[in-house]
């Protein structure tokens, strides 16, 4: 990506942002009300660049691979049924 044609709002920490397991994303509070977000398998792929999909602001997020929610905690599964014998 050619990062001299964008313009970055702000740099903000992974540790900063709030992860939906349902949606798979991370997310950080915008100005205008709505929020940055970018998908952890854009992450994982080297993405760096979340967006708000009400404005036209985007922020870098800083990260190490290490700091991403594993897969073993995402998505959410509800348990699965056991037999209960009498």
């Amino acid at each position: 990506m050619a990062d001299e044609n964008i313009s970055i709002y702000d740099e903000i920490e992974i540790e900063d942002m709030t992860f939906d397991p349902n949606l798979q994303i991370y997310h950080y509070p915008c100005p205008c009300g709505d929020r940055f977000e970018i998908a952890i398998d854009d992450l994982r792929d080297g993405e760096e660049i979340a967006v708000c999909p009400s404005c036209s602001l985007q922020i870098r997020v800083i990260f190490d691979l290490d700091d991403l929610v594993d897969n073993e905690s995402t998505p959410y599964q509800a348990p699965s049924a056991v037999a209960v014998h009498a």
